[in-house]
């Protein structure tokens, strides 16, 4: 029955031309026995308005036109009502719910006034007054039945294409969204490629310079720097491979090394590295430590990390650093301060500590992601200073 279905719901035109067949058959056979009128004149008619059954769906409008004609031609030539009537109950209907708007008010005005007209041209003797106008009462209901059902339908249609077309738009707006977020993804990675290598690569080529300068002289440090070497370039690759395997789709390196996202407790043991390379770091935590976002830790432990590098990048020999971090209520604050001269070709600019703009232009967009703010400049007297406070939620 299932496959019956799906095939008469692929077919229509064949399951309109059997019922007109169906149709046409009862009324040659009412038409030949002169029970309508005439069979010269019903039986034409009769096939004229199967004919509109047969074709309702491919052209309603012109079949309504049809059939009304088709009405008129019956009150013109005495044939009276018969089976083949039950075609403009049916043309009603499908204009109702296909059908052009004019097509559908016209159906309806025609088939509110077929019953009168009809009774009007065919009375009845042996009924009285308020029996005919009962009689046409009644026969007049299934026009207004079928065209309110018809214009159910295609309210309710217009109604299911109106969700397709918000479940359409909805999925077009998604896949924008998806987009912008995986530029925002392949913005956040390349910041933090950024700070990797910024610093990682600042620390190796700090520790090879100092390698080099006592490699005949303390060999015991050469080797000391080698090793530090060594491991900040592992930590550096940890740190790449877990960044990049976020591009890969579905494909996971065998035996691959990856690290967690660095938070606000690591921040600790990067102070502890940079004292091991020979920076001195002042640490300090003020507050109640307690868990906070995952964007706020990682962004904490980037601003110090980034203001560490440069620190050593730039600060000069002897150049010493301080780092505060206080808990409040709402937020997390930041205080990284050094007093380092610099080298005298070397400034501090606004948009960043190497002169190319991407140290504090970086930092600030970290912040502005979490919705915080940043402030960064020279201290008097010489070196750095570098305050943010980071809020637990993003302003609205």
């Amino acid at each position: 029955m299932q496959r019956l279905y799906d095939f008469l719901r692929r077919h229509p035109m064949w399951v309109d031309g059997s019922w007109a067949v169906v149709l046409l058959g009862i009324s040659v056979v009412g038409g030949a026995s002169g029970g309508f009128g005439p069979p010269a004149v019903a039986v034409p008619l009769a096939l004229l308005l199967c004919l509109v059954v047969a074709l309702r769906r491919r052209m309603p409008e012109k079949m309504l036109l049809l059939a009304t004609a088709v009405g008129v031609a019956q009150l013109i030539t005495d044939v009276e009502m018969g089976p083949h009537d039950f075609a403009m109950l049916v043309i009603v209907y499908t204009v109702a719910a296909e059908g052009a708007r004019w097509a559908s008010r016209f159906a309806l005005a025609a088939g509110l006034c077929a019953a009168p007209v009809a009774h009007l041209r065919w009375p009845s003797d042996q009924m009285s007054v308020a029996a005919g106008i009962a009689a046409t009462v009644f026969m007049t209901v299934p026009f207004a039945l079928a065209w309110v059902l018809g214009d159910s339908i295609r309210t309710r249609r217009a109604y299911f294409a109106q969700l397709e077309e918000r479940a359409a738009r909805l999925e077009r707006e998604r896949e924008a969204q998806s987009k912008v977020a995986v530029a925002a993804e392949r913005a956040r990675i390349a910041r933090e490629l950024h700070d990797v290598v910024a610093h990682n690569v600042s620390v190796m080529v700090v520790q090879a310079d100092g390698a080099a300068y006592v490699l005949d002289a303390a060999p015991d440090q050469a080797k000391k720097a080698l090793e530090t070497i060594s491991s900040t370039g592992r930590q550096a690759l940890a740190e790449m491979r877990r960044l990049l395997g976020v591009l890969r789709t579905g494909e996971h390196e065998e035996g691959g090394e990856y690290v967690p996202q660095p938070d606000v407790q690591q921040i600790e043991d990067l102070v502890e590295q940079c004292r091991g390379h020979g920076l001195p770091v002042d640490f300090k935590v003020e507050g109640t430590p307690r868990p906070l976002p995952s964007g706020v830790e990682l962004t904490a432990y980037r601003i110090v990390q980034e203001a560490l590098t440069n620190t050593r990048k730039h600060g000069g020999p002897n150049a010493g650093a301080s780092v505060r971090l206080v808990y409040f209520d709402d937020g997390l604050g930041l205080l990284v301060e050094d007093d380092g001269k610099g080298a005298p070709h070397e400034l501090y600019e606004e948009g960043g500590f190497d002169g190319q703009g991407h140290g504090l232009i970086g930092m600030r967009e970290r912040v502005g992601m979490v919705g915080g703010t940043l402030d960064a400049g020279p201290r008097p007297g010489g070196g750095f200073r570098i305050s943010a406070l980071l809020p637990l939620k993003p302003a609205n």
